[in-house]
């Protein structure tokens, strides 16, 4: 039997999810061709933030690569644009960048063209520099200019411009976001949940002009944008513009084929085209009941009902969507659906904690939900968007739906167990729309045990992960004992295969001392490496073979390079190590001197209780340091960084112990020591705990008994409380102790990684099984690091034995 002939114009997330649910249902009946103008095969649009912020490779989002189109007998063609359709023979044409021609037959037409990005129509929206952030080709183009330039704006604060200012602050850039409205992600969020984001965001570096009116770009000499001017006549400089200002709906060739257009291609509740049955249109170009979707969801339900009618089972029907947004912007969660900015006759409970970073708005009417926007901790999102879809009466749960599904014991659901209380029916990833059934039955019938398999059969949490946390959930639920929390291991980078561990486990293995020992060794791609694996090879070297392998300060960061925190202006800060906090009027006095001397513009006292000297000219650096006269205070290093203490019992009338001198005591101890990533203490006198060690790499706290130790804690952007460790009686054992597990830390710790996530990766029971329950294992651990730090230098002043090149410190012009 012939098969027909299915044409699709887009290679995109919706039209290439039509084509997988279509092979599913009836994978012979077609012989498929697609035309994408990118070339590349289908990838994750959703993750080009990642990419853009160096957390991810290109290669790392594509969904569907090379092998699947030739596995399915899909014919692609990548990098070709159709330039016409001919629908009374039914012929696609379409060239590619060489000036070649291709042409397919149809007898079936998808219309997956997407959407354009919006470019303000103003002067100066052609200068080099100028680009919007909708593909790989925009990503890369920031990406390239990150290396060499400084200065950036975007204009637009919703996501896609928030998630591109955040890339290029992580690439290095001094970014201003530009926003004519109000209050950022106005779609999203409510004017609270904006202001929150802004502060947040505001406090990361990333500077704002809210109102702003953007009235032209200004070029150089050169060609390429150095300004942006407004309509109030001020200007800010921008060697990069973004413009993140929203998108339309790509109809360009729909119009010229003399479709019906209107907010997109106008559709019917099949897909089908209102002017001609053969053809369909699916994603951000089509327009079904005069809404154009942008979310994911929605498309992805789109393309289910399109495989069916084109599966000739013609029962599927496609309604519409109610939306809902749960978004990771920045490492902020982020959650609205309904009618979450309220109205006539609606009620609204909220929830704020601006403090703690955590605003919640429920809006009720006619005692159903029909509103929620959640900032900070979204966890019952789904539990919301689910009450508002069903139109359930809360009547009965008012009281408690504020605090989420778990405090809520309705319809016999076990609220301690989200995963147990779901319905099969019940979504877990609105990105991919994926229920819980569907993951469960992939689990039972593809024996998955890991979460990257699950991601793999079912996509569930592949795109924006904030659902990963339930599918963990739901696959220690269905697998049990069999389930499996060790990810398969990800390569340090692309330089090779080699994994973090099995770098450390060949240093070891083969006393390795060296960075080009290391790349022979394990036969790396690229001789020389890159700036991810270097510093990280460099560390895994010289903390397993202390005193013999040799550091190489070429291969650490810029701040570690110049022993100070480069600043966004160019300049540096300094930041001297007072042991424990303490200071005297000798050390402040230097201080003091210094800052007049050199015209230091801002002196500020630190979280960590130090007094940081901001706004250090490059060239001032070494004569800052040798007048002030104190220890690096290593701020700028994976290295320990402070040991905030409070007053103790030698000042509090509420102190049990002295912790002031205890701090001295493990500052001075481990001050030199270099880690995977920084390292925070921190001891408090009594259980009052004034100087927060609950939420440090270490945290000590006074009791009558002695002292209780707390480990891998962090007060980052996603605050992790410390896990009780052990209770200790001596200053002497806090130092063993304490050290040990530092030690333990720099030994099976991987570059990068903090306390929290190694413990979490390795297990708590592990740490406590080398530290606690092997007494010879843990005095060898703390003689190992007092070994590696014997002797370590202080970058500050033993020039020649740091490796420093004072070079560096030297202007050109005075060399």
């Amino acid at each position: 039997m012939k098969k027909s002939r299915l044409v699709m114009i887009g290679n995109g997330m919706a039209g290439v999810r039509a084509l997988e649910e279509l092979l599913k249902i009836a994978p012979d009946l077609y012989d498929i061709t697609v035309f994408g103008a990118e070339p590349h095969p289908n990838y994750n649009r959703i993750l080009l933030s990642p990419v853009l912020a160096g957390e991810q490779t290109l290669e790392e989002i594509v969904l569907n690569d090379w092998s699947w189109y030739t596995d399915n007998h899909i014919t692609l063609h990548a990098g070709w644009t159709v330039t016409s359709v001919d629908r009374v023979r039914r012929v696609v044409h379409a060239s590619n960048a060489a000036g070649e021609t291709v042409s397919a037959e149809y007898d079936r037409l998808i219309m997956a063209t997407g959407s354009n990005p919006f470019i303000l129509p103003i002067p100066g929206k052609d200068l080099k520099g100028v680009l919007a952030y909708r593909d790989i080709a925009d990503t890369q183009a920031m990406i390239d200019a990150a290396a060499v330039y400084k200065h950036a704006v975007v204009i637009g604060g919703g996501l896609l411009g928030l998630e591109a200012a955040n890339g290029l602050m992580k690439r290095g850039m001094q970014v201003t976001v530009v926003h004519v409205m109000p209050t950022l992600m106005e779609r999203q969020l409510d004017e609270v949940a904006g202001k929150l984001l802004q502060k947040s965001l505001t406090e990361r570096g990333m500077k704002f002009l809210i109102g702003g009116q953007t009235q032209e770009l200004v070029g150089g000499e050169d060609g390429r944008v150095k300004s942006v001017k407004f309509k109030d006549g001020t200007e800010v400089p921008a060697d990069l513009v973004c413009m993140a200002v929203g998108i339309r709906p790509n109809t360009a060739l729909a119009e010229k084929m003399r479709l019906y257009v209107n907010r997109g291609i106008v559709v019917s509740d099949t897909m089908q085209t209102t002017t001609d049955a053969r053809i369909y249109a699916v994603g951000e170009c089509a327009a079904h009941r005069g809404i154009a979707y942008g979310l994911v969801a929605p498309l992805f339900e789109q393309g289910k009902v399109l495989a069916n009618h084109l599966a000739q089972h013609g029962i599927g029907r496609y309604t519409g969507s109610l939306t809902s947004t749960k978004l990771k912007v920045t490492g902020i969660d982020l959650f609205s659906a309904g009618e979450f900015m309220g109205g006539d006759g609606a009620e609204e409970i909220i929830m704020s904690d601006p403090f703690g970073g955590v605003y919640k708005k429920l809006v009720i009417k006619d005692d159903k939900l029909i509103g929620a926007c959640l900032y900070g901790d979204t966890v019952d999102g789904s539990y919301y968007f689910k009450l508002l879809r069903d139109g359930r009466s809360i009547e009965g749960i008012r009281d408690k739906l504020m605090f989420g599904e778990s405090n809520i014991g309705d319809g016999g659901h076990e609220g301690h167990n989200k995963a147990a209380s779901m319905a099969d029916s019940d979504e877990v990833c609105g990105c991919n729309g994926v229920n819980k059934g569907m993951i469960c039955k992939a689990i039972k019938e593809k024996g998955l045990f890991t979460l990257d398999e699950v991601r793999k059969h079912t996509k569930a949490s592949a795109s924006c992960g904030s659902c990963t946390g339930l599918v963990e959930q739901i696959l220690m639920f269905t697998a049990g004992g069999d389930y499996s929390a060790t990810p398969k291991l990800k390569a340090m980078c692309g330089c090779t295969d080699a994994g973090h561990q099995a770098v450390r486990d060949a240093i070891r293995k083969n006393k390795l001392l060296s960075i080009t020992e290391v790349y022979q060794f394990l036969e790396w791609r690229t001789p020389n490496g890159c700036a991810s694996c270097r510093p990280a090879v460099n560390y895994y070297v010289t903390s397993t073979w202390p005193k013999e392998a040799k550091d190489d300060p070429q291969s650490r960061y810029i701040n570690e390079r110049s022993h100070a925190n480069i600043q966004k202006d160019g300049t540096y800060s300094v930041i001297p190590r007072m042991w424990g906090g303490e200071t005297n009027s000798s050390e402040l006095r230097r201080i003091a001197d210094a800052v007049d001397k050199y015209k230091i513009p801002t002196v500020k006292v630190t979280g960590g209780q130090r007094i940081d000297l901001l706004g250090v000219k490059k060239e001032d650096l070494v004569n800052v340091w040798k007048d002030i006269g104190m220890p690096s205070g290593h701020a700028y290093a994976k290295a320990l960084r402070t040991v905030k203490t409070c007053v103790g019992s030698e000042w509090c009338r509420m102190g049990t112990q002295d912790s002031t001198e205890m701090g001295k005591m493990l500052e001075r101890a481990m001050w030199r020591m270099y880690a995977p990533h920084k390292v925070k203490f921190a001891v408090s006198g009594c259980p009052r705990n004034c100087a927060e060690s609950g939420i440090k790499d270490v945290g000590i706290i006074g009791v009558d008994s002695g002292w209780e130790m707390y480990i891998a804690g962090n007060g980052g952007i996603k605050t992790e409380v410390a896990h009780f460790f052990t209770k200790l009686k001596t200053a002497a054992e806090v130092l063993e102790y304490t050290g040990a597990f530092c030690e333990l830390y720099r030994q099976e710790g991987w570059y990068l990684e903090r306390t929290v996530h190694y413990v979490n990766r390795v297990g708590l029971d592990h740490v406590k099984k080398k530290i606690l329950d092997d007494h010879e294992g843990r005095k060898a651990l703390w003689e190992q690091l007092q070994f590696a730090l014997d002797g370590e230098p202080d970058p500050w002043f033993d020039f020649k034995e740091a490796s420093v090149d004072t070079r560096q410190f030297t202007t050109i012009a005075a060399q």
